[in-house]
């Protein structure tokens, strides 16, 4: 009955996003400035449609969780030895699972919109529903017709498959989920865009609804990527933390949308400014995710994130992007114009420096772009051409170092217009650490260019993270502002860390047999022994390192070679000794004819820096979001109590005064 409860809710959330759809668009046909009465059935239709999709979710987590192998997907990706937290994610660890949770994650983000959220009018709200309702339905046909993840098998398996041991990993269960929360955060952001478009209300009042979706999709797409870099970091065992593939890519470019969204849509939410480009970056970065999804799910990547290899599928999810991204581009085209301009702006200004780095962002995922879908293109031509590091971090640099430096600037400025003279001081300052950093470690040692331009940046963005709250009472500034400062603090100290991996790290690869030692930096690292070990479902070679820095005791790692007997599969687990300073990483190779077993050491110089800028960044977005609530909740207050004031007046026959903006 599980599989067939999960089935019905999917099938009544479709129907709910029909209603959905049917009844939001009716709140455009406004008679005598009156909302159409049957616009009120988008609200509800969106809240219970959440509902079914929660239960349809948790019929296959329950599912997955007890073993159901009459279930198709679970016996293909499950295993009754599996340990509980593994059968858990593995159930978004496959196509179906992982789309019933993005279906799972939009509906849940079009209830809350619907159920909470008051400060729209009716007509836009109705119009953001009908475009939400529009998107979830072409995901629940997809999941409906060519990917039902309830299938039953005529008879129940004997036995499960199993998961690609690859993502039996507890990183598993934060990357996915956290990255399509803020894939479909974005896509909430898109409906509100089209929906204020649609009825010509791009105002900052729209603007202020929007700014905590596109906040709370950053700042999940943020993590997600940090949690996807550091588990391919430790998990794949090639010693990389980001290697331009084409997956990774498909995640960071919406990251880099949002980025840029987010800036815009602050600005218009404050200065009334940047109408018509808030709008199309809201289009722009929900079409990256679309696209992240068709690449990673079409089938046209392999890859360990790439599940489904069905031609069909991708063809569905290619024409559903071609659908949504470009029947909104088209109303883009036709209504932008009738879209009114925001207020002007000088081009030194915090404005004009959030439009450079807006381009520059746009550039960067340009180039992202490019070489992602490059190699796709000419493979489709039976030219095979890789495009890796050589490309992508020169090119992008091109952009990315002049959007840092301005970057450092722009929250010194002023609105609307500014005079560069004001901030001689803060310049000087900020360029004389930069070269000073750089002039410094070059007469040190010689370095590739690109780490060098960040270790002398990295200094300089932290020290200007922190200007803007140069000669103010720090209990008295507000909260967002706090976020600003720790989100750009952040950047610098993740700036950091990746020069230093990049400049400094160093690697040692030997041949030592049981008893050998192998010395890397500070490090003595001596191979005790290498025994057979067993877990729940694999089998592995386990090397015993004993690690000595300095003179000090030895910390023991053990590294191991994995051999998984469902699905059949080796791995490399490497082994980590973490310092304030860096990391030491350890794999253990194949065995020689001669005994002696290979052995691979990198030393990484503050690599640690890259995650913990990371989780700065996303600490950042989440004070920006508390401070904006804050902010929202006294408004609330503030004109609540007008309200009672006008009353009370209105009551004694005097006039009601007109409360302060």
């Amino acid at each position: 009955m599980i599989a067939e409860i999960g089935l019905a809710a999917l099938w009544l959330a479709a129907a709910l996003a029909v209603l959905q759809l049917v009844s939001g668009a009716f709140a455009l046909k406004a008679v005598d400035g009156q909302v159409n009465p049957l616009a009120i059935y988008a609200r509800p239709a969106a809240v219970t449609q959440a509902l079914l999709a929660a239960l349809a979710f948790a019929m296959l987590l329950w599912a997955f969780a007890t073993t159901d192998l009459s279930i198709k997907l679970v016996a293909t990706n499950s295993h009754s030895m599996k340990p509980l937290v593994y059968k858990l994610t593995g159930t978004w660890g496959n196509h179906e699972g992982s789309m019933l949770l993005w279906v799972g994650v939009l509906a849940l983000s079009g209830g809350l919109l619907a159920g909470f959220e008051r400060r729209l009018p009716e007509r836009t709200m109705g119009a953001t529903l009908a475009v939400q309702g529009f998107v979830a339905l072409g995901f629940y046909a997809f999941l409906l017709l060519s990917s039902n993840p309830f299938e039953r098998l005529p008879a129940p398996a004997a036995e499960g498959n199993g998961l690609n041991p690859l993502l039996q990993d507890i990183g598993l269960a934060i990357h996915p989920p956290t990255l399509y929360a803020g894939y479909v955060g974005l896509s909430v952001a898109f409906s509100l865009a089209m929906g204020a478009l649609l009825t010509r209300e791009v105002t900052p009042a729209f603007a202020r609804v929007m700014r905590p979706w596109v906040l709370g999709a950053w700042v999940l797409l943020t993590l997600g990527i940090t949690a996807g870099s550091y588990w391919a970091y430790y998990e794949l065992g090639w010693g990389g933390w980001w290697f331009w593939d084409p997956v990774e890519n498909a995640s960071l470019m919406p990251w880099l949308a949002a980025t840029a969204l987010l800036h815009s849509v602050s600005v218009l939410a404050a200065r009334d400014a940047l109408r018509t480009w808030t709008i199309m970056l809201g289009v722009l970065a929900f079409s990256m995710s679309m696209l992240g999804t068709f690449l990673v799910r079409s089938g046209v990547l392999t890859s360990v994130h790439a599940f489904a290899v069905d031609p069909e599928r991708g063809a569905f999810i290619l024409a559903l992007l071609g659908i949504y991204i470009g029947g909104a581009f088209a109303i883009f085209a036709l209504r932008a114009g009738a879209v009114a301009e925001g207020k002007r702006f000088a081009a030194v200004s915090r404005e004009g420096a959030l439009v450079f780095n807006n381009v520059m962002l746009s550039g960067i995922l340009a180039i992202v772009l490019l070489g992602t879908l490059y190699p796709l293109l000419t493979e489709a031509f039976d030219v095979r051409v890789s495009v890796g590091p050589p490309y992508f971090n020169p090119a992008s640099a091109i952009f990315a170092i002049p959007m840092l430096l301005v970057m450092a600037v722009g929250p010194l400025l002023r609105w609307k217009s500014d005079n560069p003279g004001r901030l001689r001081m803060e310049l000087v300052i900020i360029g004389a650490l930069m070269v000073g950093v750089i002039v410094a470690v070059s007469i040190v040692g010689q370095y590739p260019l690109l780490p060098l331009l960040g270790l002398g940046l990295a200094p300089a963005l932290a020290v200007a993270a922190v200007l803007p709250l140069k000669g103010r009472k720090l209990a008295r500034v507000p909260v967002a502002t706090w976020g600003m400062v720790v989100a750009h603090f952040g950047i610098a100290v993740a700036l950091f860390g990746m020069a230093c991996e990049g400049a400094f790290s160093r690697e040692r690869l030997a041949a030592v047999a049981p008893g050998g030692t192998e010395r890397i930096g500070d490090f003595a690292v001596t191979l005790e022994s290498v025994t057979p070990v067993a877990g729940p479902n694999w089998t592995a070679i386990e090397a015993r390192l004993a690690v000595r820095e300095g003179g000090g005791a030895p910390v023991i790692l053990t590294p191991q070679a994995r051999s998984f007997w469902s699905p059949q599969q080796s791995t490399s687990e490497s082994a980590l000794l973490t310092r304030w300073n860096g990391q030491l990483y350890a794999v253990i190779g194949n065995q020689a004819e001669d005994g002696r077993w290979q052995l691979r050491i990198w030393w990484k110089p503050f690599v640690t820096f890259i995650w913990y800028g990371g989780i700065l960044v996303a600490l950042g977005g989440v004070l920006a979001i508390a401070g904006r609530v804050r902010v929202d909740v006294r408004r609330r207050l503030a004109s609540t109590k007008g309200d009672r004031r006008r009353a009370d007046v209105e009551a004694l026959g005097r006039p009601a005064p007109v409360p302060a903006e």
